[in-house]
């Protein structure tokens, strides 16, 4: 019974942390692709800023998640969850906050009309 309550709980912390590394990942592909003169219309820190942000979240997120992979072991609760932990909260403001104000700007500046909120 230990061993499949062991089994479980990998699959759940890795589960759990590919998914973060996933948010993580799209967070940071996103910034690279923004060009940095729409940060400093928007006047949402720099490209620099929100790019090393995002790149040490990915880092993080694969920090996280490669030794348990590898070695198929539960994934430690100890600092390298709570920088994964930190990582996909920075990648979860960005995404929640930076990221709307950054596609508003480009989708305008290509021609589309504002069509509101999607709520």
């Amino acid at each position: 019974m230990v061993i499949f309550l062991n089994f479980v709980q990998f699959l759940i912390l890795v589960a759990l942390g590919l998914v973060a590394l996933g948010v993580q990942g799209w967070a940071l592909s996103d910034c690279l692709r923004t060009p940095a003169s729409d940060f400093e219309r928007v006047y949402k820190r720099s490209k620099t800023f929100w790019t090393a942000l995002t790149g040490g979240a990915f880092f993080f997120g694969i920090i996280y998640v490669l030794p348990p992979l590898m070695s198929l072991t539960v994934p430690p609760l100890g600092m390298s969850l709570i920088l994964s932990l930190a990582g996909v909260t920075a990648a979860g403001v960005y995404l929640a906050d930076v990221r709307p104000v950054l596609a508003e700007i480009r989708g305008r500046g290509k021609g589309q009309q504002n069509r509101g909120s999607s709520w």
